[in-house]
């Protein structure tokens, strides 16, 4: 598979489990399949990103457009999941964005959650400075295995805290899978095993399943479409959010 097959099956999984979080009731029989399918869309991601550190020409434009989508994306992030179901904003509240700002003490409210909960664009901003700051270690101290390994820990444990801290998406595991990605590039076992170990619940281990698609990776770029991928996140965050106000 190559890198365009990868993430036009990322982002039709990622979407499925959007749609099935918003949407479906906790109850319904097709809500724990939609969000079975969607668990393969971060793992294939993180493994793009490591793919792509290697291969762009700019890092630092790399880390900027991913700082610019993810501010991009919040907002749609926040108004779809804000409005529905979804158990990171707990509760059936339904708000329409004009509204909002009509509204001082359910403005205070929204902005509040929008500031509680970050996507997955942050996530990969500082997966990717992880990574990049690690290789500068590897490249400035390769001769000094003790201080090699004690700045790599400082680094990926300080940005996997930071995740934490900012509440993204997936969190500190996510930071620690990119870099579990990085570390263990071309070794598809110890990518799997680091899927597993990172799993964190039954649920999330079903990730470990995106090894196969991995697996077929065959190191071509395939079509370009690079900022049609970096756009679907917002622009279905914010179709999803127009069908909530719909329905």
């Amino acid at each position: 598979m190559s890198t365009f097959a990868l993430k036009l099956l990322a982002i039709i999984v990622m979407a499925v489990d959007h749609v099935t979080a918003v949407f479906v009731p906790f109850d319904s029989w097709l809500y724990l399949p939609g969000r079975l399918i969607g668990r393969l869309a971060f793992p294939i991601f993180a493994f793009l990103l490591v793919e792509g550190f290697h291969h762009t020409r700019s890092v630092k434009k790399y880390l900027t457009r991913l700082g610019i989508f993810a501010l991009i994306s919040e907002l749609p992030f926040d108004l779809a999941f804000y409005n529905s179901h979804f158990s990171v904003f707990g509760g059936n509240i339904k708000t329409d964005l004009p509204g909002m700002f009509s509204n001082p003490q359910l403005y205070d409210t929204v902005v509040k959650r929008f500031l509680e909960y970050q996507n997955i664009f942050f996530t990969l901003f500082l997966g990717l400075s992880a990574i990049w700051l690690i290789s500068e270690v590897e490249k400035k101290y390769h001769k000094n295995i003790l201080i090699l390994n004690l700045l790599n820990a400082l680094i990926t444990v300080g940005l996997s805290l930071l995740a934490e801290l900012m509440n993204t998406d997936y969190g500190f595991m996510g930071v620690l899978l990119i870099v579990a990605f990085y570390l263990f590039r071309g070794k598809k076992i110890f990518i799997g095993l680091s899927l597993l170990l990172l799993s964190g619940n039954i649920i999330q281990a079903f990730s470990t399943l995106a090894v196969l698609p991995i697996a077929f990776y065959n190191g071509k770029k395939g079509k370009s479409m690079k900022y049609f991928f970096y756009a679907f996140y917002p622009a279905h965050l914010l179709l999803l959010y127009v069908l909530l106000l719909a329905i």
